[in-house]
């Protein structure tokens, strides 16, 4: 089956959705999908990847523009007579679009003028961000666009049951489940490192708190470093180490100078700073599901976290992880010190934690989608009959 995904992130940017999407393209490329990946040029971070080795499927670069603080990540720019062209000199089976921008909104427009099977995935609650820019007033049209670009296609994939009933709500049609996994091999508490918790300033007993999102207004880092003071003033031996970048970045160095500040890490050293540190305080209120939090897990580390997406999915409160009641700051801050305070708890839900990562595999996700993907292109469009084989002709 040929696959055209269309993305305007993609490995080795570093984001859920880039990760997301890398894994399901190498996994439906072991399952015999030949599989080719439009998505914007990215410069440096792109030579640096090819020279690291091929990978399992085609890629194809289109031009892009830098986002407005993300210098590392880029916007693709419409290119809609480009995938005509390349659509109508080998037609993919199905198309699927990962993201609304610029280039999905092409691959939308040039795969339903060939008649090309469509399916799609919700990766970003975009318009409930604008009430943390100021523009409260963008959050219906913003909805409705998405609605609009989602209903374009056969099936809406997105990574929660709880999100796909909340879409359905406002209008989406055809939502399906497409879950993630977490690399158990990656992210593990045996790349723990005494030599860069010393960096930190922590001792072997000190706690160290490490925190991984996008540096941006709807993650809710108020809230975090709410919680992160409060932790200082009983716990003063604690650290904290925040992990990426974005543009918040100046600001919350400026306001918060002891705490340590990585910017972007590759993964592997992304999953050395996870295993390095003992909990993981999770305060956003805009995921559509949070790897970071079974990233987290799969790395032995206590979190706490919202009652709802991957933690409301993977948290069994008080056995492998804290679960809050969505919105109750009080008790968020709470629970923070409470794993601040014991170090046996963060041993034990750790523990725990750990275990309950490793049967998330993403094997049965990657199973999922591709069944999926096989039903959007098998499937008749409205409107049309099959055309009756001969035997079935001869018997009526």
């Amino acid at each position: 089956m040929k696959l055209a995904l269309v993305t305007e992130t993609f490995p080795p940017e570093i984001n859920g959705v880039a990760m997301t999407l890398g894994h399901l393209a190498a996994g439906l490329t072991r399952r015999g999908f030949a599989v080719t990946v439009h998505r914007p040029r990215q410069g440096d971070a792109e030579n640096a990847a090819h020279a690291a080795g091929p990978r399992p499927y085609t890629e194809v670069p289109y031009p892009g523009v830098p986002i407005p603080g993300y210098p590392l990540l880029r916007a693709g720019l419409p290119a809609r007579g480009r995938l005509l062209r390349a659509w109508r000199a080998e037609r993919p089976d199905v198309v699927h679009v990962a993201t609304e921008g610029p280039l999905g909104w092409s691959a939308l427009s040039a795969a339903d003028a060939l008649g090309i099977p469509l399916a799609s995935s919700f990766h970003t609650k975009f318009h409930s961000y604008s009430k943390h820019y100021g523009f409260d007033f963008l959050t219906r049209p913003a909805l409705a666009y998405l609605r609009w670009f989602h209903n374009r296609t056969r099936i809406t994939l997105s990574p929660t049951d709880e999100l796909n009933q909340e879409l359905a709500r406002d209008g989406f049609k055809g939502m399906k489940l497409l879950s993630r996994g977490v690399d158990t091999d990656l992210f593990t508490p045996a790349k723990r490192d005494p030599a860069l918790r010393q960096s930190w300033g922590a001792g072997p007993d000190d706690p160290v708190f490490v925190h991984v999102s996008r540096l941006a207004a709807e993650k809710n880092y108020a809230l975090l470093f709410r919680a992160w003071e409060a932790i200082r003033s009983v716990q003063p031996r604690a650290r904290f180490v925040l992990v990426s970048d974005g543009p918040l970045r100046k600001k919350l160095q400026r306001r918060h100078p002891w705490a340590v500040f990585t910017g972007f890490l590759d993964r592997e050293d992304l999953a050395r700073h996870y295993a390095s540190a003992d909990a993981f305080l999770y305060p956003s209120l805009t995921e559509t599901f949070g790897n970071v939090v079974t990233e987290s897990m799969a790395s032995g580390l206590a979190v706490c976290a919202y009652n709802y997406a991957a933690a409301a999915r993977y948290v069994r409160h008080g056995e492998n992880g804290l679960l809050v009641a969505l919105g109750d700051e009080t008790d968020f801050v709470a629970r923070s010190i409470e794993l601040a305070r014991d170090a046996r708890l963060r041993r034990s839900l750790g523990l725990i934690a750990r275990a309950t990562a490793e049967n998330i595999p993403w094997g049965r996700v990657i199973d999922g989608f591709a069944r999926d993907l096989r039903e959007v292109a098998n499937a008749t469009p409205p409107g049309h009959l099959p055309t009756p084989t001969p035997a079935q002709t001869a018997a009526a």
